[in-house]
């Protein structure tokens, strides 16, 4: 696979204001490690090679074990997730495939969502899932490669 376009050097303006969610997220009281969850899943969702492979990184570097990693794909069968990450996993699959439903995210997915994180989290959380969801489909758009990326 060849990447079709580096929209870091096309369009750096767009890079700097993702850049700035980032950012957002990063200080957010959304816990960490639901964060990368919540990337990992929309970019398997999404087919974004490239991101699975940076979320997955970066998660493992943060101390997500790999069991708990793999088990992502399949959250709702295995025993390693909160419920609180079960219900952030459930937001992030409905937000992601919004078209799948015809409804969009179902109140009980939100209210489940809300049951476990106060309002500015729940903020984050949407926030996070709309970011990765974008950043997703500049990766998928351009064909970035996986495997390039090095956690910091």
């Amino acid at each position: 696979m060849t990447q079709r376009m580096n929209v870091l050097e096309q369009a750096p303006d767009a890079y700097t204001a993702m850049a700035g969610l980032e950012r957002f997220l990063a200080q957010s009281p959304l816990p960490h490690s639901t964060l990368e969850l919540v990337k990992l899943r929309a970019s398997q969702i999404n087919g974004c090679a490239f991101c699975v492979d940076m979320h997955g990184k970066d998660a493992q570097k943060a101390g997500e074990s790999a069991e708990r990693l793999l088990a992502v794909a399949v959250w709702r069968e295995s025993p390693l997730f909160t419920e609180a990450e079960r219900a952030a996993l459930a937001l992030t699959e409905e937000a992601t495939r919004l078209a799948d439903h015809g409804t969009g995210v179902s109140d009980a997915v939100w209210q489940e969502a809300a049951r476990h994180y106060d309002e500015p989290t729940l903020a984050a959380l949407v926030v996070a899932i709309s970011t990765i969801n974008a950043w997703n489909r500049i990766a998928v758009a351009t064909r970035m490669v996986p495997g390039s990326h090095t956690p910091s």
